[in-house]
């Protein structure tokens, strides 16, 4: 389980103690949740040292989500994004070693489906480099992608589509790939955890079904007629609502509660 970032001001008093160096932020962290997403990476590029020093500071077993460069996925024409794909590994990500898990590429709310230019567009993405395997996993936000010729599509990659508990962008619990990743977008500030502990209670359900090799039964398809070959998955599941200052005490609640805390 675990959040957007690790550099937040609200945070301080609340999830981080008031007298915590901000340099020991990340270490602090990445003691007390398994995974981050780094969004960073999506405005712009890094350099191979602060890959380098961001996987020395985590400790071992723990991985990041790396938010793929928006200068791949805001285009009109997705075929023609080799260049940019090509430019955002290049920047050092290998850098993280055995700390890089999936990378997710982000897609505009008005990017609409488009079968040819998408399917081109997962051509393009490295499946290794530097003899090191590299995830890859969408997260599409218009209604256009509820069809299950998108689904098809990702399982024809072995790419996952991104789940998002989202009040707006299309909700697709389809498996079409080795591993899942959802993005948790509807918790509340006002709530110590972020979402309540029922509604907790029911994440961890769910995400345990997925990870047993299920599929929940009571969340949206693109392809609902599609079973998913039975056999164990690894979940990746952030907890990101807006305020998002409840974000890291709903992450180590729903972690405990799926045993992984």
């Amino acid at each position: 389980m675990g959040v957007g970032g690790w550099t937040f001001e609200p945070w301080r008093g609340v999830f981080y103690p008031g007298d915590l160096p901000k340099r020991r932020e990340l270490e602090y962290m990445s003691a007390r949740l398994r995974t981050i997403e780094i969004n960073s990476t999506y405005y712009g590029s890094q350099k191979p040292e602060t890959f380098r020093k961001w996987a020395a500071e985590t400790p071992e077993g723990f991985v990041f989500a790396v938010k793929g460069s928006r200068f791949c996925t805001n285009r009109k024409v997705l075929a023609e994004a080799g260049e940019s794909i090509s430019r955002f590994f290049a920047q050092g990500v290998l850098e993280m070693g055995d700390k890089l898990g999936p990378v997710l590429w982000q897609f505009a709310n008005t990017k609409k489906f488009d079968q040819a230019d998408f399917g081109a567009f997962l051509d393009l993405l490295p499946r290794k480099l530097d003899d090191r395997a590299i995830r890859h996993c969408v997260e599409v936000r218009h209604d256009s992608f509820r069809d299950p010729a998108f689904a098809a599509l990702l399982r024809q990659h072995e790419i996952p589509v991104v789940f998002a508990d989202h009040n707006v962008y299309p909700a697709l619990a389809d498996v079409t790939g080795d591993f899942v990743y959802a993005r948790l977008q509807t918790g509340s500030d006002d709530i110590e955890t972020a979402y309540s502990p029922a509604d907790l209670k029911t994440w961890a359900g769910r995400l345990i079904d997925w990870a047993e090799g299920g599929r929940p039964a009571d969340l949206p398809c693109a392809d609902p007629a599609h079973r998913p070959v039975a056999k164990p998955r690894e979940v990746f599941a952030f907890i990101i609502h807006e305020g998002k200052v409840r974000a890291p005490a709903g992450a180590m609640a729903l972690g405990r509660l799926c045993g992984k805390a």
